[in-house]
């Protein structure tokens, strides 16, 4: 059970999921029609050009779509991707729209709830241009949350409707449900689409815990597409589909739209298939700053949809003020093909192609050191039970400044990690776990944390989480960000030393985690990711293991995860499994976050955006300053 590809069979025998069957047969007749007879019936819709083959290759594209959720959602494959051809988000049930004729995702979802049983089911739409049919078919429908991001530039853009706006949330039952963010400049970036991720789209998407993730797949919205004339590097889509497969338990069905930059599109397919198949994806590249523009149009969102949204209900949703890109003076320099814009973005994917060359794929995907023989887990083929050790002479002058490495079975744990670090950062393997001593987790994670820095990484971040001191000589210096989530302190010695507690609920720890913790890490863009569970850490497994699958993305999959052993056998099973790329358990039902949690987080953003771009979601004049918290009880 793995990834399905599904890019060409005859599903001639499907039986479309379609209330107009007058438009279905109409568009059956065009395989019989002349030339000049296609051309007026194509002159009848918007953006349309009907050929005798339409209606096949339709067909096929609808079949794809159905056949990729039939595999999912019976087992047969843990997630997949349809590479089809028409696209499908702009038809409706009885309208060619767009290049689209039918809508294949908004077929796949109606298939999903109606052969399946499925009652809850998230489309995520990032082609460039509205999906405005997907939006018509499901807006009075609760049981779909369609998310869509396009380029608007406040309606002067395709397919110019005001329904494309944040305003535009759903119909009767379904008000809360469809969710537009509109881009109203173009040149949005990593930053910005990732920004959109982790403030707008993830917060619903969790709350909302869906059954299936669809992804109208358009890669129009990435670097050198003359249609979206956005930012986007390849791997971009490899991050925002790692995170959704973090949903769902990991079922994922991925159909493609638009795309009219052939190298960038095959580029960006490859990296979403790479982050498909749970293999370690690229680290982002450029400065983690969203624009102003982007900025506004996220706040706007939240703004929208807090009536809706429990996580959002308690964050300030202070109105837009006055929009960076209000004016309506003319319209974008269209990117002509070659063209400097265009030229740079052959650059830039050309750079990136030098760069994948340079780093192979580690041998090892996920290796586990573990110290007493009888708690070993059964672990995929590319997975490590490690026995290997750094020489003993090496570990003791490691171990030296600390009693709690002492102990034999302790020393022998950290011989172990100075090991797996060594092969993480040499490249050979991708993650790893190490099980120690509890009383020794905090000095083996001081060992770690030096021996990282002298060893190649030159940015580690660590979260540390339970009775774990920070090391009193840890230096500020940018190399290393640490986040201590224990007790009650909630503060920010300085940009790069963070304390705050654990939050108390399920919506709590999400906000953490979106608002918090991957901010910082997508800002840090670190080499290594260390996350250390110390005694009392309090964390429930389904919870660690969300926290080390996110934390897989900012650091190109280099995660190392050090825990107590007295939680080793089942812990260290559910880290070890979402550290190879499967989807980590759910959280359980969703809690809303409680005021102190919310007070924290809003403090703390406070006190690190002019450090840390990533945690805004707001534009500059409507930051959400934050007072000092309350003590925590």
């Amino acid at each position: 059970m793995g990834t399905a590809l599904v890019y060409h069979e005859d599903m001639m025998a499907t039986r479309l999921l379609w209330d107009d069957l007058e438009y279905v047969a109409l568009v059956q007749r065009t395989q019989a029609l002349s030339k000049e007879e296609l051309q007026v019936l194509s002159g009848q819709y918007d953006a349309i050009y009907f050929h005798p083959s339409t209606f096949h290759c339709a067909r096929l594209a609808v079949g794809a779509a159905l056949q990729l959720v039939d595999a999912v959602l019976t087992g047969a494959a843990h997630n997949g991707l349809a590479l089809v051809r028409p696209p499908g988000h702009h038809s409706q049930r009885a309208a060619a729209n767009g290049f689209c004729v039918f809508n294949n995702v908004a077929i796949a979802a109606e298939h999903a709830k109606r052969k399946h049983g499925l009652h809850r089911i998230l489309i995520v739409d990032w082609d460039v241009h509205h999906g405005q049919g997907i939006q018509y078919i499901f807006e009075d429908d609760p049981s779909v949350l369609y998310f869509s991001w396009h380029r608007h530039e406040h309606g002067r853009f395709w397919p110019f409707l005001r329904e494309s706006n944040v305003d535009a949330v759903g119909q009767g039952p379904g008000r809360g449900f469809t969710v537009n963010l509109p881009w109203n400049q173009v040149g949005m970036g990593n930053a910005d689409y990732l920004a959109a991720f982790l403030h707008t789209l993830l917060p619903l998407a969790f709350e909302f815990d869906p059954e299936l993730v669809l992804i109208s797949a358009g890669f129009d919205s990435a670097i050198g597409d003359p249609e979206g004339q956005m930012q986007a590097t390849p791997e971009c889509f490899a991050h925002l589909t790692r995170l959704l497969q973090v949903l769902a338990n990991g079922r994922v069905c991925a159909v493609l739209e638009g795309g009219y930059h052939l190298e960038s599109l095959a580029q960006s397919v490859c990296m979403m298939v790479q982050a498909l198949l749970g293999d370690p994806v690229p680290p982002l590249s450029g400065p983690m700053v969203p624009c102003q523009s982007a900025l506004e149009s996220i706040h706007s969102v939240r703004m929208a949809q807090a009536p809706y949204w429990m996580s959002l209900q308690q964050q300030d949703v202070a109105s837009v003020l006055s929009p960076s890109t209000n004016s309506l003076e003319g319209k974008p320099v269209v990117l002509l093909p070659g063209g400097p814009t265009c030229e740079a973005a052959a650059t830039t994917l050309s750079s990136f192609l030098d760069r994948q060359n340079l780093c192979p794929m580690p041998h090892v995907r996920t290796a586990v050191a573990l110290t007493a023989p009888d708690t070993a887990l059964p672990l995929p083929p590319d997975e490590l039970c490690q026995e290997g050790s750094a020489p003993r002479e090496e570990t003791e002058a490691w171990a030296r400044p600390h009693k709690s490495l002492a102990q034999d079975e302790a020393l022998d744990a950290l011989g172990k990690l100075l090991y797996l670090l060594d092969g993480i950062l040499d490249g050979q393997v991708s993650s790893g776990i190490i099980a120690t001593l509890a009383p020794a987790v905090e000095a083996t994670l001081d060992v770690a944390v030096r021996r990282g820095l002298c060893h190649r990484a030159q940015r580690l971040f660590c979260v540390a989480l339970g009775q774990l001191n920070q090391p009193p000589d840890l230096a500020d210096d940018g190399r290393i960000l640490w986040l201590n989530i224990r007790g009650k302190e909630v503060a920010a010695s300085s940009m790069f030393h963070i304390s705050m507690p654990l939050p108390r609920t399920t919506g709590g720890f999400l906000s953490c985690i979106l608002g918090l913790v991957l901010p910082l890490a997508y800002g840090f863009q670190p080499d290594l990711v260390l996350v250390a569970l110390g005694p009392a850490h309090g964390l429930q497994n389904p919870h660690a293991a969300l926290l080390a699958a996110v934390l897989r993305g900012p650091s190109g999959g280099r995660v190392l995860a050090l825990i107590g052993e007295e939680s080793t056998p089942q812990l260290a099973r559910t880290l070890a499994r979402v550290l190879h790329g499967e989807a980590p358990p759910n959280l359980g039902p969703f809690l809303m976050a409680s005021p102190e949690d919310i007070q924290a987080l809003l403090y703390l953003r406070a006190q690190l955006e002019p450090q840390w771009k990533m945690l805004q979601v707001a534009g500059e004049a409507l930051g959400s300053g934050g007072s000092e918290p309350a003590a925590q009880s």
